[in-house]
């Protein structure tokens, strides 16, 4: 299937080893990884990136497989969950990047063209959560008020 903004189609990415059970190098237990997980949340770190630490100095490739959860289900378990989604808020810094970068380059219809196709982007993710009940019914995204909603 083709890109939805481009005529050409995506390139093939790696997949994750199938496996369901913890490997035999990894020391810690499931106690001691949701904890480092609502440690490094604390320190403001993503989940992507609290993926990353755990995989590049702890050596754990899932964290799933130890704690049977993913790591925004531990960080909710601890009470700690976050105003907007991880993919959400990352276009959102995006249109914002944009439209600073449009102000003060206003002839650039690139990325005047880049900004509307992240809002639109933005605007099906709020359909969609606001669908499955992670937004509520109300919620709008409004380009004036998106610096407010970026801050945990």
């Amino acid at each position: 299937m083709a890109r939805m903004y481009s005529r050409r189609k995506g390139k093939s990415g790696s997949t994750r080893p199938y496996r369901k059970e913890k490997p035999s190098w990894i020391e810690m237990d499931a106690e001691e990884l949701e904890q480092l997980v609502v440690q490094l949340w604390k320190q403001e770190k993503s989940s992507s990136e609290i993926g990353m630490i755990l995989r590049d100095q702890y050596g754990i490739p899932d964290a799933k497989l130890v704690t049977g959860k993913k790591i925004m289900q531990t960080v909710r378990d601890h009470g700690l969950t976050p105003n907007l989604p991880e993919g959400m808020r990352n276009l959102i810094v995006k249109a914002l990047r944009l439209r600073t970068h449009i102000a003060e380059n206003n002839k650039d219809i690139h990325n005047k063209r880049a900004l509307q196709l992240t809002e639109s982007k933005i605007r099906r993710f709020v359909k969609y959560y606001r669908r499955t009940g992670v937004l509520p019914a109300d919620w709008v995204y409004k380009p004036e008020t998106a610096e407010m909603l970026i801050t945990r």
